[in-house]
């Protein structure tokens, strides 16, 4: 027999076998056969053998090679046996025998026979609980996959409504209300809008406005005829039943004191795996249309990119966690559209001033012969300021007036995000009956509980009820090397940054020295690519490191709940990644070319490189070369080969392991059912990854897009792809996820709103200290004599006299136009040598800078004022729903109290003693659901 019942506890004799037997076949005491297609559900593993009861949950335990079947089974059974009559409070090791601390057992050192001996005793213990819970199993042992045995778990009807009772699932009752209509005018607007962008919709259900809304209440069974229940094997959802099942393993323990259920028992190596089925297969022909496979061709499907996500579906299927990712996700997508929009403008608006912009029409002009002093020492040459014609158009581009608008339009678009957010929020937080939802607290995570017993073991409690709690003396370890490991990790990515600063002075040094004109003449190119191609890779990597070690630095700290724990790592996380990000861009922007010095006296590091400077006088081209090549590699290769590959390797990897790897695909897709091909696909590691690619992502569509307008275009073609990469991800290439209720993304809109204020302090110093636009406007307005450009690069050119370079850093080739040169410019504000204080800093240099702080003050606070004018004017709750929640809290308590008067009734016409029990229960739950539904409303 391939599988075995457990609903009951096992029994060693034979007649406990034929009782098995008899109740995998008799289901509600009718002796039956099953129809054909409750076999062929069975045979794809959905259901149990009786073709009945649904399959809610799914353990897998590696099984022994040497033994199997009921020979097996059997020993397995004495094994437990044995292991029960022993004193499990024994401590002392035993002389001759293996001694194994088990904490999760209360014991300290108890001689065993094997480590699989007490992973099977653990395992039958904790499936016994589960069924003294109210579930039932049932176990195959003979899969099609070698060495593992699975546990197939269903929730009864009754354990379905206990536990929807205890974790206040909100459920359609019967009761329905119309949802209030706008006027006519407004509602023939709206189908107009529907009819155009009919072709934009998915082709669900879901997307059709519906006037009439069921009213939803906390499930009670108690009050079950409130709850339409004509159909209770589709009551509950097969994502609702999968996050019950998942709450009672968590809730089951193996062991009264040392075990906190299912997540131990999986680092334990107990079980290899737990997860709920995925409704069926997707890219068959002949498959059963489920919601997988409708979301397969609706959503992860790169042939319907332009459509909109069928938000409530992948909420229906993955919970509202996830469906909250993708509403996030695709709101900021569309978000994206038009700040790409103005962004393709500002940068179309740079191409078509090109040739009338004044500064770089007199770079480019030959009859401007300014000589220009060298860029490095003694290999580098004097070079003409025309040179640089071809960097100070494509500057243009990036740096003009448009720019300053295009930088107070994103930090306003930022603002109308946020917003925006918060309303989509609230209202699929109606929608998917969330108002009012309170987290509660988590269970303990394995590894706190398992530091706990630790403790309490190694001081020897002598109350075996008391546990410990790890204080922060306990954790100080941990926190310190929590901080010496976060300042190591970004001292590396400083160090990192020198690093290429270092290969960029000594490539341009030895190109310099290069016999080919070519070669020459292409230096600045070639070193500014190359170098930030390096700053690529090296991120990419230290992102893959500093992942890992973000992780470690919190397990060390052993945080009690998975909140606080994803929290935690996603706080370590983002700090390392966004410095691994961006500390090569903000050097760019705000060091180089700045820590320079002048010429005779040049600053040095290691007294042999000279610092480098920007080869035309800014480096805002720079910046935005650094910038692209970043932004674009991270989405290319990072979070789009990356995920698409890796996770493809990885389950080719386990196909090799589980020795599948001789049948061919299509044969083995036939052979296993649902269970056994969820196996292969990847477990799901949580959303933390997916957010924080999106959240970077947003930091180089604000912090830097004065120097990159075209950065929201690139973030919206990527991300077109990212949504339905991601969405075939969750649908074909993970295994299901657990549903998680949440009403909130969480501690990332608090990241969100940190990058967004911060992007509006860092665009104003980019503006006002990278590119030329305030010397431009000062130049302008105090020192043109006609009030326009013209002679602008000559003024912010300062004289040399090349007689006083340093001895040994002069040019090598001093005569590189046939003529002596005497005097050589350099891009700065500083008194020419023939002055009074040579080669001191001008007047000029504290106007510029005076204006400049000026400018990022007042940008800043105009910027920040006009935000917070956008939050006050938008309201956080569209009014529309406002009512709606109003009105559904004065329906439920009409109804209750319509329920109230009718339990009156029948009392006055002469009820039983039951009768007068019920209502005395009801009476008293519904004056405080009456209670808590005034105060809600009140508040409204």
């Amino acid at each position: 027999m391939a599988e075995e019942a457990i609903s009951e506890p096992q029994q060693s004799s034979a007649s406990g076998s034929t009782q098995h037997f008899l109740r995998d076949v008799i289901f509600h005491g009718k002796f039956r056969a099953l129809s054909p297609e409750e076999s062929t559900s069975c045979c794809h593993g959905l259901f149990f053998q009786d073709g009945q009861r649904r399959v809610d949950y799914i353990l897998t335990y590696p099984v022994r090679k040497s033994g199997g079947g009921r020979s097996s089974r059997q020993s397995d059974h004495s094994l437990t046996e044995n292991f029960a009559s022993r004193t499990l409070g024994q401590s002392k090791q035993v002389q001759g025998a293996t001694t194994v601390a088990d904490v999760e057992m209360g014991c300290l050192g108890e001689p065993l026979n094997s480590q699989e001996d007490l992973k099977t005793f653990r395992r039958e213990e904790f499936e016994k609980n589960l069924k003294e819970m109210g579930l039932e199993l049932e176990k195959d042992e003979e899969a099609m996959i070698p060495g593992l045995g699975f546990v197939k778990i269903h929730a009864p009807w009754n354990v379905l409504c206990r536990e929807a009772e205890l974790m206040k699932l909100k459920m359609p009752t019967k009761k329905v209300y119309e949802v209030k209509q706008s006027s006519n005018v407004m509602k023939k607007i709206s189908s107009l809008v529907n009819k155009v962008l009919e072709p934009l919709h998915p082709n669900v259900e879901e997307h059709h406005s519906k006037n009439i809304k069921h009213l939803s209440h906390s499930f009670s069974r108690e009050k079950q005829h409130l709850f339409d229940l004509s159909d209770k094997e589709n009551f509950f959802d097969s994502k609702t039943r999968s996050s019950i099942v998942f709450e009672i393993l968590k809730r089951t323990k193996c062991k009264t004191k040392f075990s906190m259920g299912i997540t131990s028992l999986l680092g334990s190596g107990v079980y290899s795996a737990a997860y709920p089925l995925h409704d069926g297969a997707i890219e068959e022909e002949s498959a059963e249309p489920n919601d997988r496979k409708l979301l397969y061709e609706e959503w992860a499907n790169y042939s319907v990119f332009y459509k909109y996500q069928p938000i409530g579906l992948v909420r229906k299927y993955f919970g509202e966690k996830i469906g909250l990712y993708f509403a996030w996700l695709g709101l900021y997508t569309q978000m994206l559209i038009p700040a790409s929009l103005v962004g393709v403008i500002v940068f179309l608006y740079g191409c078509a001033t090109v040739d009338d912009n004044i500064p770089s029409m007199e770079i480019c002009d030959p009859k401007n012969n300014i000589t220009m002093c060298p860029l490095c020492d003694r290999v580098c040459s004097y070079w003409k300021l025309s040179t640089a014609c071809g960097t100070a158009r494509a500057s243009h581009l990036f740096d003009n007036p448009a720019t300053v608008f295009f930088s107070i339009f994103m930090a306003l678009w930022a603002a109308m995000f946020m917003e925006h957010w918060k309303r989509r929020q609230m209202r699929l937080n109606h929608e998917w009956d969330l108002t009012g939802f309170e987290e509660e607290e988590d269970h303990p995570r394995a590894e706190y509980e398992f530091r706990v017993m630790q403790k309490s073991l190694k001081k020897e409690i002598k109350s075996p009820q008391k546990m410990e709690k790890l204080t922060c003396r306990d954790r100080f370890p941990a926190y310190m090397t929590n901080i010496v490991m976060m300042l190591l990790m970004i001292g590396v990515t400083f160090a990192i940054v020198f690093g290429v600063i270092l290969y960029r002075i000594s490539t341009k040094a030895a190109l310099y020295m290069s016999s080919s004109p070519t070669t020459r003449s292409h230096i600045q190119l070639t070193v500014k690519t190359t170098a930030a191609i390096i700053n690529l890779v090296v991120i990419l990597i230290l992102d893959e490191v500093y992942g890992a070690v973000a992780r470690w630095l919190t397990v060390l700290e052993a945080p009690k709940t998975e909140k606080n724990f994803e929290e935690r790592l996603i706080f370590k996380t983002f700090i390392l990644k966004f410095v691994n990000a961006f500390t090569p861009i903000i050097y760019i922007a705000f060091f180089r070319g700045r820590l320079v010095g002048r010429p005779g006296r040049y600053l040095y590091v290691f007294e042999s490189y000279r610092m480098e400077e920007c080869s035309d006088g800014s480096c805002l081209m720079e910046l935005c070369i650094q910038l692209s090549i970043t932004m674009l590699g991270k989405q290319l290769i990072q979070n789009n080969l990356f995920e698409i590959g890796v996770p493809k390797l990885k389950k080719l990897i386990r196909y090799i392991r589980s020795e599948q790897g001789a049948f061919q695909e299509e044969e083995r897709q036939k052979k296993l059912r649902r269970y056994e091909t969820d196996h292969f696909l990847e477990p799901f590691g949580g959303l933390t990854p997916e957010y924080m690619e999106m959240i970077i992502q947003f930091g180089f569509v604000t912090l830097f897009v004065a120097s990159f307008p075209l950065a929201p275009l690139f973030a919206l073609l990527n991300n077109i792809i990212e949504i339905r990469l991601d969405a075939k991800k969750f649908v074909a290439e993970l295994r299901r996820p657990v549903a998680a209720r949440a009403k909130d993304i969480g501690i990332w809109y608090d990241i969100l709103r940190g990058v967004a204020k911060v992007a509006v302090i860092i665009n104003a110093f980019v503006i006002s200290f990278t590119s030329d636009f305030i010397p431009r406007m000062v130049y302008q307005y105090m020192y043109s004599p006609d009030g326009s450009l013209h002679g602008f690069v000559n003024h912010t050119l300062s004289y040399f006299n090349v007689s006083h370079f340093e001895h040994g850093k002069e040019t090598m080739d001093p005569m590189p136009y046939g003529y002596p040169i005497e005097v050589c410019r350099y891009k700065d504000y500083r008194e020419p040598p023939w002055s009074l204080t040579p080669y001191e800093i001008s007047k000029e240099f504290w106007a510029v800078l005076a204006v400049r702080l000026a400018f990022v003050i007042v940008f800043q606070n105009v910027v920040m004022l006009m935000n917070d004018i956008v939050d006050w004017l938008i309201p956080d709750i569209p009014k529309d729903i406002s009512q709606q929640i109003h009105k559904e809290k004065i329906l439920l308590v009409e109804l209750f109290m319509r329920q109230e008067q009718g339990m009156i009734n029948i009392l006055e016409r002469g009820g039983s003693s039951s009768i007068k029990e019920t209502y005395r229960r009801s009476n008293n739950n519904n004056n405080s659901t009456t209670k808590e539904q005034l105060n809600g409303t009140k508040q409204f």
